[in-house]
């Protein structure tokens, strides 16, 4: 289960404020990725908060609700569209993302714990961890906002292209998801750098408005 010991060592190193960093949504083949920071108080504690990919949707839903409500929690999210995601490749338009979502912070913090590999665009020190969504509280808590906010997306997503079904794989390479890409080729929010998508059939003409790239810190 994560704690707050990397939070901790952070402060006994230094540091004053700590956010935490994650995205949702590097491999599907259609949608944005987004990505969340968030900071905890020094005190938080939780018994169920863990990786998001480690909660069913019921618990990451009301954990989001309860990480969004709180006035002691600070949090925003920053997203890549298809068209970043196309013009810089999703390595770049995730790191865009995440420095999108500490911008967006009402605070600004000195130190980041990232989820995985450091990132080159973070200009703040930052401390990378193996798994850190399931060792940090930070970075559990951003994977859990842009998890849900990136899912919420989809469902929007699914009400203009309900023939791909997003609502169920979330853009996500299942067979049912290439099945309908065979079927009616791509649609505007499909990565058209991703090798499923560029091999399939010539897109068809749809009616979209683009998902800018953008930061927020309001509930989705």
């Amino acid at each position: 289960m994560p704690s707050l010991r990397y939070e901790k060592r952070a402060y006994n190193d230094g540091a004053t404020i700590v956010s935490g960093v994650d995205e949702a949504g590097r491999g599907p083949l259609a949608g944005p990725v987004v990505a969340a920071a968030a900071i905890l108080p020094r005190d938080f504690r939780h018994k169920v908060l863990n990786d998001s990919k480690q909660l069913t949707p019921e618990q990451r839903d009301e954990l989001y609700a309860e990480l969004t409500a709180r006035s002691d929690i600070h949090w925003a999210v920053g997203v890549s569209d298809v068209e970043v995601i196309d013009a810089y490749n999703i390595l770049r338009a995730t790191w865009r993302a995440m420095v999108l979502a500490l911008d967006a912070l009402p605070m600004k913090p000195d130190c980041v714990l990232v989820d995985g590999l450091r990132v080159p665009a973070i200009r703040i020190r930052q401390n990378a961890i193996v798994r850190g969504d399931a060792k940090s509280f930070s970075i559990a808590a951003a994977s859990v906002i842009a998890k849900v906010t990136r899912d919420r997306m989809m469902l929007r997503v699914h009400e203009q292209f309900p023939q791909y079904n997003f609502a169920q794989h979330k853009g996500y390479a299942t067979p049912g998801h290439l099945a309908a890409l065979e079927k009616y080729g791509p649609s505007p929010v499909h990565r058209k750098s991703f090798a499923p998508v560029r091999q399939s059939v010539e897109p068809i003409q749809f009616e979209f408005v683009t998902l800018a790239s953008s930061a927020v810190g309001q509930p989705l």
